[in-house]
């Protein structure tokens, strides 16, 4: 890890020098800047500014780097604007199946459970496919699918032979109506194969647990399998007790899985809140707060999630994006351009943070260029910095 960055540095350094150099000879102000990523050490309180001799001088802290090096190591800035913002609460969360893509497959009767060919944990089944066939054949007691199948062939002869008579006047309509009910009554019981009652699934999906073996008897209303549509999925989001008070202020969330650098929104995946756990009862401490939202393909459920809670709006809020702050010692640093090729390093304020935007607090105003990408390259650029024999800055 160490000898990586030490690459990295030397990657930034050189690109640096290169651009540099080229900066001193086009502004023709006698500057040596050989190591373009240095600090200029000089007087704070003085800002960048013309002397006699057209010689510039720097105030401290200040890191150099030209526009044409900056665009090629990807950086770039943003204008700072207030705007919209949100209280915000981060908690500890959970991706969980949604109710409604989760179906459980039944046995339809008691027997011998023999699975359809390619029915295994992980496979994809169609709405109205089979997994598995039961039957009663050589059981003590006899078939009760066979004896179901007879009565249906039974009920449907009585049903044939009366119905022409009922067309002819001969027979009742009370008859004919007694003979077709017994006819659908007896097809409803019947499993629907002469070899066994089938277990079919009613989504499409996937075949998440086996809940019984090949060759496993099983009874009427016994689980076969568990199957997953995974099209619909739900985020609940923990809130400790003591921040009961903010589940009434709750409208939306943003979260970010263990596996997923980046920050999910609800709105990005058509989702939105379901229960914002205010009637909930506490669970360890918790009130369970669940969203509902559509799987983009990425997501699997039973993922644990950092979750963060988006609350009342306020204006007028200062705000950059996450990437923009750098952390050092504990203390939290923005870069802010100067000129088209000098760079502030800024102590800065946090506020709350919805995992893609953080307010600021203090350290930087409106109309501040902020480095929005690339800022680790311009903190390179800082730690690197030493200053070159023959760099003079005496004006």
């Amino acid at each position: 890890m160490k000898s990586y960055k030490l690459a990295a540095i030397a990657v930034v350094a050189l690109y640096l020098h290169s651009s540099c150099a080229k900066s001193s000879e086009q502004d023709g102000l006698g500057h040596h800047h050989e190591n373009p990523g240095h600090i200029d050490s000089h007087d704070p309180d003085h800002e960048h500014e013309e002397s006699e001799g057209g010689a510039h001088k720097h105030h401290d802290g200040e890191i150099t780097l030209s526009e044409e090096t900056a665009r090629d190591m990807g950086v770039s800035v943003a204008t700072v604007s207030p705007s919209e913002f949100h209280e915000v609460l981060k908690v500890s969360g959970q991706i969980v199946p949604s109710p409604d893509g989760q179906q459980t497959v039944s046995a339809r009767s008691a027997g011998i459970v023999t699975l359809s060919r390619g029915a295994t944990e992980g496979s994809r089944v169609r709405a109205g496919q089979t997994i598995a066939t039961i039957s009663s054949k050589g059981i003590a007691g006899g078939d009760p699918n066979a004896a179901s199948q007879a009565a249906v062939n039974a009920a449907k002869r009585e049903l044939d032979r009366i119905t022409p008579l009922h067309k002819e006047g001969i027979v009742s309509t009370r008859d004919f109506n007694a003979a077709k009910a017994a006819y659908e009554q007896a097809r409803a019981a019947y499993g629907g194969s002469p070899s066994g009652s089938g277990a079919t699934s009613s989504i499409d999906g996937v075949i998440t647990r086996l809940l019984v073996r090949q060759g496993e008897y099983v009874n009427a209303g016994q689980p076969i399998a568990e199957i997953s549509g995974n099209r619909r999925l739900t985020l609940r989001a923990d809130v400790p007790a003591r921040n009961r008070s903010f589940l009434s202020t709750i409208t939306s969330a943003n979260f970010r899985t263990a596996s997923n650098d980046s920050t999910i929104s609800l709105t990005e995946v058509n989702g939105g809140l379901l229960s914002d756990g205010i009637t909930a009862a506490s669970s360890g401490g918790y009130a369970p707060v669940y969203f509902t939202m559509s799987n983009n393909g990425s997501i699997a459920p039973g993922t644990f999630t950092e979750v963060y809670l988006i609350g009342a709006s306020r204006q007028d809020v200062i705000t950059v994006p996450v990437g923009a702050v750098t952390e050092q010692q504990g203390n939290h640093y923005v870069y802010v351009r100067g000129d088209h090729e000098c760079y502030d390093k800024r102590l800065v304020k946090l506020g709350g943070n919805d995992g893609r935007r953080v307010e600021i607090v203090s350290g930087i105003k409106a109309g501040d260029k902020v480095v929005v990408t690339g800022a680790t390259v311009i903190k390179l650029a800082e730690s690197s910095g030493a200053v070159p024999e023959g760099h003079s800055h005496n004006h």
